[in-house]
């Protein structure tokens, strides 16, 4: 499984689920680095060989291989982690469980900003980004998209689209 770079924290949770999972005799948590393994792992899903991978988003690499598209997310029988984060409920409310506790992510601004600028400060109150766009500017920002130029021309056209 490509999984992450060492001391990163999903490398604890990795380790530890595939033992409560009973997946040591079948699964392999290769580490490394992380940009080079799934470099790999595109590669081996572009020539239609079997990939087993952890990634999390949002990230670029949803935007290659899209999941429900291209990959399943994988799901745990139970929520099992490691250390302090022992009692976590990785269970969200539909049932599904994917391992790993939700993060949620919100925009923040400057105050004295937001109070110079105050229809922006409502646009990021009110608005909402779907998760597939964000993967999909990651996509654009890794692939040389990058520059302030590049990325405003983003925006421009994101809101525009929307």
């Amino acid at each position: 499984m490509t999984g992450c770079t060492a001391g990163w924290g999903c490398e604890a949770v990795i380790n530890h689920q595939i033992e409560a999972f009973g997946l040591s005799k079948t699964v392999e948590h290769n580490q490394g680095n992380y940009s080079a393994m799934i470099a790999d792992t595109i590669t081996r899903f572009k020539q239609a060989k079997p990939i087993l991978y952890y990634t999390w988003t949002p990230y670029w690499v949803s935007d290659v291989m899209k999941p429900g598209r291209d990959v399943t997310w994988l799901q745990v029988p139970f929520s099992s982690m490691p250390g302090e984060q022992k009692n976590v409920d990785t269970k969200l409310p539909n049932g599904a469980n994917y391992g790993f506790p939700v993060n949620n992510m919100h925009i923040v601004a400057n105050k004295a900003w937001a109070e110079k600028n105050p229809a922006a400060a409502r646009l990021f109150a009110e608005m909402k980004l779907p998760l597939a766009d964000i993967n999909a500017e990651n996509a654009a920002m890794h692939a040389g998209q990058s520059s302030e130029e590049a990325i405003n021309g983003h925006v421009d056209g994101w809101i525009k689209a929307h």
